[in-house]
């Protein structure tokens, strides 16, 4: 008979865990699409070119990027009214599957929420999904500089009392990545495209990882 294939196993330890929230925890999708296509309609941009620009970054930081001849001031005024426009948009706003399960295996374990959103944002899509909010959050509100600058994410080590090289970072966007690896943690990427990203490993669904405490150090069990 055919030998029966092993599946391959990744070990990663740690003290901490740092989690993103949309695309890594909740499926937020065609809510995001609907508020930045609109956005890209009225200002005659490809919307294609904008979603691909808009994942991870706050959205004064993308609106920089996309309308670089603009004041910052008009981009944070503008970014206060879309946050809105998103808080009050949950249609089809679910959890990325393995997502439930993964949140309640760290009760009582150091982690927090590391978000672009903002924490109206934050609350309303993590409601949505049914998904509990960590007891420690990093929002938009807490932090000057978006990601890919490591500033939520050093903040989120720094919150929780943990050195930011003992912190594990779960991100699935391109500028989530490069903060998390900027800030000098570990990256999970969630999604197949973290790999080409740089992420440390990379899964294609939380249901993959499994994490266990011992004597203060968590210990990542990653099944391929």
């Amino acid at each position: 008979m055919p030998a029966t294939p092993t599946a391959a196993v990744t070990t990663l330890t740690g003290r901490a865990l740092l989690l993103d929230m949309d695309g890594t925890l909740v499926d937020s999708g065609p809510a995001v699409e609907r508020v930045w296509r609109a956005w890209a309609l009225q200002y005659g941009l490809d919307g294609d070119q904008v979603l691909e620009v808009v994942h991870g970054r706050q959205g004064f930081a993308s609106m920089a990027i996309l309308l670089p001849d603009r004041p910052m001031e008009q981009n944070h005024e503008e970014n206060a009214r879309m946050l809105a426009q998103e808080t009050a948009d949950t249609e089809g706003v679910v959890a990325i599957g393995g997502a439930a399960a993964f949140l309640a295996s760290l009760g009582g374990l150091p982690h927090a929420l590391v978000t672009s959103a903002d924490d109206a944002l934050a609350r309303a899509r993590m409601g949505a999904a049914g998904l509990a909010l960590p007891p420690v959050a990093v929002t938009a509100e807490h932090v000057t500089l978006s990601k890919p600058d490591p500033e939520g994410f050093l903040l989120g080590a720094k919150l929780l009392g943990i050195d930011p090289a003992d912190c594990l970072v779960f991100e699935d966007s391109e500028a989530g990545v490069a903060a998390g690896l900027a800030a000098g943690m570990q990256v999970i990427g969630v999604g197949p495209a973290t790999t080409g990203y740089g992420a440390t490993v990379s899964v294609d669904s939380l249901h993959q990882v499994t994490v266990t405490e011992a004597d203060g150090t968590l210990t990542l069990t990653i099944t391929a």
